[in-house]
């Protein structure tokens, strides 16, 4: 019955099937689960549960310094440079250096330029420009 004949269509439709038509994005967001699933199951692997707990809270303030420690962590377990399992000092300690490259890009340092006109000696006042 799921068989039906070109001149059975009615104008407008097609003959396509609708859990077909969209295979591309439920690929792609499968796709993606399965990276998120596979993130996690590394930071599993990584991290002690307090660290994990810990890492999970503080997403809820600061996603965009969680997702640089969570991409740290698994570049390194991944490579083979993690050393143990990384227990919430050490996490807090990758969190706070996290936080200081973060704050050091951020600073703006303004140097005024010295002119061979300015005064800079002790007679700050203008009575000599009268």
């Amino acid at each position: 019955d799921t068989n039906v004949r070109p001149d059975e269509i009615p104008d407008g439709f097609t003959a396509a099937d609708p859990t077909q038509a969209n295979a591309g994005p439920d690929s792609k967001q499968a796709q993606k689960q399965a990276q998120q699933e596979q993130k996690r199951s590394i930071l599993e692997q990584s991290l002690t549960p307090e660290a994990l707990a810990r890492l999970g809270t503080i997403k809820l303030v600061k996603p965009e310094k969680v997702t640089a420690v969570e991409n740290m962590i698994i570049s390194m377990a991944v490579s083979g440079k993690l050393p143990g399992r990384i227990n919430e000092g050490k996490l807090i300690e990758m969190l706070e250096g996290i936080g200081a490259k973060q704050n050091q890009a951020k600073s703006i340092n303004i140097q005024r330029k010295k002119y061979a006109f300015d005064s800079d000696d002790d007679d700050d006042n203008d009575d000599d420009l009268l």
